[in-house]
């Protein structure tokens, strides 16, 4: 587990080293929190968290204070104490006993703000966190947090409850700034992109325009052309768990979606091709998520951890500022670049390193993408400037580690 934990550390140097620290998100409906079969789910988050890393973490369909600090103590604090948690409030809207919470990490954030929005279903949950910078005094970084769980099932009254509930979180969006950076995560129940609440959470009339970061639009359910981002159900049988959906995947319900902004401030902005359906390896139509035929990159023991915790999967995405964190901020990583330097860090086809003169033969490099899973290995023999061949990797972030520092590099693959 130590291992896992410095995993962050590593993940975070290139940031530094290039001027951007990366803020690791996901959203998850972790399904009757902590009620619903199987027993003792804390421990089956807590893997499925350790796999991923989030600094913030965000759920839904949380059924009180106790299943709360379950996650806060056995799933996230197990080993050290690094996160927090906001204030359980039960919900305050309609006859729902579950609701929206957000876990953060206690060094890189504080908990400013807590807002109820009251619907005629549920509560939609607002929390503003303050980033804990070097110069949060002069300058500083508020994210407002938005998490929801809309009505559920098809139909014309439930879409109608639906787009009444996108409403009232509308409608409050003239009372932020205008350049807030806003997060709007959750289950969200909507089986198309022509369905009236998502329209309207993307209305470009809006007092603060949101986008969704993969820009899929579409009729999502049942809809094979969208398989590698369903998110429902991971389970083509519910009767084991007695909760949940059943069915297979094959709807998109789970979201985060982001302020217009984010797509291009360095104070807060969205990392391209790191938005993802978290286990859904693009070919699990239909099935369970762990069935042995959906292989890829989300291996097995991954997938059967996210079968059993609940009957959706998390979506993830990773934030980056330009803002270097209090807790980091005396660092000097310069001596630990000097074995292995990239000559390039924008990358169509090549990837191309310097290597200082004094290493020794063979070095082993590994190439790693936003999710931490190792893309390629790759073994150097040679001195002076070596290349690996990376125009098979998709577009995106990866992270270097080599076998002789603990040097962590990072690049960006281009087309």
């Amino acid at each position: 587990m130590l291992q896992k934990r410095l995993s962050i550390v590593w993940l975070l140097l290139p940031f530094w080293v290039m001027g951007q620290t990366p803020i690791k998100t996901m959203f998850y409906n972790v399904l009757e929190f902590p009620s619903a079969n199987p027993e003792n789910r804390e421990l089956i988050l807590r893997d499925i968290l350790d796999e991923y890393q989030p600094d913030i973490f965000m759920v839904c369909e949380l059924e009180n204070s106790a299943g709360a600090n379950l996650i806060l103590n056995e799933s996230l604090n197990y080993d050290e104490t690094l996160y927090t948690r906001a204030q359980f409030i039960p919900n305050q809207s309609g006859g729902a006993d579950i609701q929206q919470l957000i876990f953060f990490r206690d060094d890189l954030f504080s908990l400013e703000t807590i807002e109820v929005i009251t619907t005629d279903v549920r509560d939609i949950n607002r929390y503003e966190l303050k980033l804990k910078t070097t110069d949060a005094d002069t300058d500083p970084v508020f994210l407002d947090i938005y998490v929801a769980h809309l009505k559920s099932s098809t139909g014309s009254s439930n879409e109608a409850e639906r787009l009444d509930m996108v409403e009232e979180f509308t409608q409050t969006l003239g009372d932020l700034d205008p350049n807030s950076y806003v997060l709007f995560a959750g289950d969200l129940n909507v089986y198309s992109a022509f369905e009236d609440a998502y329209e309207e959470l993307l209305d470009v009339t809006n007092e603060i325009v949101l986008v969704d970061p993969i820009d899929r639009p579409g009729a999502w359910n049942n809809n094979i052309d969208f398989q590698d981002v369903h998110t429902q159900s991971t389970r083509v049988s519910s009767g084991p768990f007695g909760a949940g959906a059943g069915g297979g995947l094959d709807d998109r319900f789970d979201f985060i979606l982001m302020s217009e902004n984010m797509q291009t401030d360095p104070k807060m902005r969205y990392v391209e091709n790191t938005y993802a359906a978290y286990g859904n390896n693009g070919n699990c139509f239909n099935e369970n998520i762990n069935n042995s035929g959906c292989t890829g990159a989300y291996d097995q023991s991954l997938r059967n951890l996210l079968y059993n915790m609940s009957d959706h999967l998390p979506v993830v995405m990773t934030l980056e500022t330009n803002k270097q964190f209090e807790s980091f901020g005396g660092t000097d990583f310069e001596a630990s670049q000097t074995a292995l330097k990239l000559k390039n860090t924008l990358v169509a086809e090549t990837l191309t390193f310097s290597v200082a003169a004094d290493v020794t033969y063979p070095m082993t490099v590994s190439i790693y993408n936003v999710l931490g899973q190792e893309v390629k290995i790759h073994t150097l023999r040679g001195e002076g400037s070596l290349n690996i061949d990376v125009s098979a990797l998709a577009n995106g972030v990866y992270y270097v580690k080599n076998s002789v520092s603990d040097a962590t590099l990072k690049f960006i693959k281009t087309r």
